[in-house]
């Protein structure tokens, strides 16, 4: 058992040791903060967060402050015994966290889905990817960017399912873990974050199932390291709001990228034809 123990652990930290190298080598770790920069640049994708500025940023502030008014000192009481000196800085952490996950809840349920699909299609045309956007909506003649955006023909961008939340609420005991639980609480989040930012992208280019989930497969890491500094960006009190569209932006010019290389590597083909 003794030797099966430390086989499976190693494997296990060949496997991170594996996916770690492909994040950097992917630089998608990049693009949540070419998003800021290019979302800063170019004023007509402006349009959708000022939009929903007002009402969204309401809620931002009121779910962050209503959740360090109720969850942060007893979480501090309860880390004081796991984290001990840094039992503050984990709490913070782990409030801000929860914040994030209830703001995201309900502002991308009910206040700004079509925002965001706006952002990512006004991006991608920014781009010079119509031919892409043209699959998921009507393009007007004329305008900028986001005047161009016509009906919507699909709707892509998943509300939060139950899944998604008992899994966030199973992984929250890892902040407990001073330090190395949080971070790899975050490495999780930023796993699943990652992939869930192109939901867009895989309806626009109409992917089966297998193939979105070979594609996934192929670009772990990068979709992981991509997910990470999203994830860290969205839980930064009263900014959330920002980072959403900011993230959303940088997803959109990754998905450019990608069209530049539009040929499917032999590796997606075989992974596809496996999972089929």
């Amino acid at each position: 058992m003794a030797d099966r123990v430390k086989q499976v652990a190693a494997e296990e930290a060949d496997r991170v040791k594996t996916m770690t190298q492909e994040a950097v080598r992917s630089r998608a770790y990049l693009y949540p903060l070419k998003g800021i920069f290019y979302f800063l640049s170019h004023k007509d994708l402006w349009k959708p967060l000022t939009a929903k500025l007002a009402p969204t940023l309401t809620l931002s502030i009121g779910v962050t402050t209503f959740m360090f008014l109720i969850a942060y000192v007893p979480q501090v009481a309860i880390m004081a015994f796991t984290s001990g000196p840094v039992a503050a800085i984990s709490a913070a952490l782990l409030t801000l966290s929860e914040s994030s996950t209830l703001i995201n809840l309900f502002s991308r349920t009910f206040l700004i889905e079509d925002a965001l699909v706006d952002t990512f299609d006004g991006t991608l045309l920014s781009r010079e990817c119509t031919n892409l956007v043209e699959g998921g909506r009507q393009i007007r003649a004329g305008g900028d960017n986001i005047a161009r955006l016509g009906k919507l023909v699909k709707r892509p961008f998943a509300k939060f399912t139950p899944n998604a939340i008992i899994r966030y609420v199973l992984y929250l005991p890892l902040n407990f873990i001073p330090i190395v639980g949080t971070a790899i609480f975050i490495a999780l989040q930023g796993k699943r974050a990652g992939p869930a930012a192109h939901t867009r992208y895989f309806q626009l280019k109409e992917w089966s199932k297998s193939k979105r989930e070979a594609h996934i497969e192929y670009h772990r890491g990068g979709y992981t390291a991509f997910g990470v500094v999203a994830f860290v960006l969205e839980m930064i009190p009263f900014a959330n709001l920002l980072f959403a569209f900011t993230n959303t932006v940088g997803a959109a010019l990754w998905a450019a990228d990608l069209e530049k290389n539009a040929t499917p590597s032999s590796n997606v083909r075989e992974l596809a034809k496996k999972a089929e």
